[in-house]
């Protein structure tokens, strides 16, 4: 079934000249969400080194050798903190998105990107700064081609939704589980199906967010634009986020130093 947006939504004005604003709209507003995007990319990325690389990296981790002799590192509770409270800015930006002011929505973003740099710490610990850059550029260059994919493709993908999401729902539960086996092959298995998934991800919520944007584009105000693009980066950001995080775990070198 060809992908189609739905035309009522749209005012009855000349159809070339309002089809001719639309899509201006249109791209202004993917270019505002992946400029949000790679904005709180780079602000998580310049809090996890700055933490990594000073002295602060001991209030959130602290160097142990395992009964095998190798090195390690233990979280501390700030550490945990720093893993949790994400989740706690996501459920709020998702859940308060039309309820929050415009100010409120994009703060609560600024908040959630340098907590999550604060929770991946670690990755500059664990692995080597060449292989965490490489993995970034095969991530970088992967998230494109597929919302690219996802932009211009005539196919609808939502019927890719569901499966994705269960996808998802089994990757969060095998993971949960191999906190208590530790079994390398599990790890694997979710890295490599977790990569899978969130590639798919990248180009259905692109998609979704193109298709949403030409059914309600004259039915909010431009506040409620600007909060929904705050929300549509967030998306996309933790598409980008999960994808570099399995890539890390399948290619990433470790820091045996």
């Amino acid at each position: 079934m060809a992908f189609e947006p739905n035309m009522r939504a749209y005012p009855a004005t000349s159809g070339v000249a309002s089809a001719a604003v639309l899509d201006a709209g249109l791209r202004a507003y993917m270019l505002r969400v992946y400029n949000w995007m790679a904005s709180g990319l780079v602000l998580t990325g310049i809090i996890a080194y700055a933490i990594a690389s000073t002295s602060l990296q001991q209030l959130f981790y602290h160097p142990v050798i395992t009964a095998y002799g190798a090195r390690a590192i233990q979280p501390t509770g700030l550490a945990v903190l720093a893993m949790l409270a994400p989740l706690a800015f996501v459920l709020v930006l998702s859940f308060g998105v039309n309820r929050l002011s415009r100010t409120a929505a994009q703060t609560l973003y600024w908040c959630f990107c340098a907590a999550m740099g604060a929770s991946l710490t670690s990755i500059f610990v664990v692995y080597t700064g060449e292989s965490i850059v490489r993995v970034f550029f095969i991530t970088a260059a992967t998230f494109a081609a597929m919302s690219l994919y996802g932009y211009t493709t005539r196919s609808d993908l939502s019927r890719m939704g569901s499966f994705l999401f269960m996808g998802l729902i089994g990757i969060i539960i095998a993971s949960l589980v191999n906190v208590f086996f530790a079994s390398s092959a599990l790890q694997f298995a979710i890295s490599v199906i977790g990569v899978i998934v969130f590639t798919g991800l990248t180009a259905y919520d692109t998609q979704r967010i193109k298709a949403d944007y030409l059914q309600y584009a004259y039915a909010i105000g431009s506040d409620q634009v600007a909060k929904r693009s705050v929300y549509d980066a967030l998306q996309l950001y933790l598409n980008f986020i999960n994808l570099f995080m399995l890539l890390l775990q399948l290619l990433g070198n470790r820091n045996n130093s």
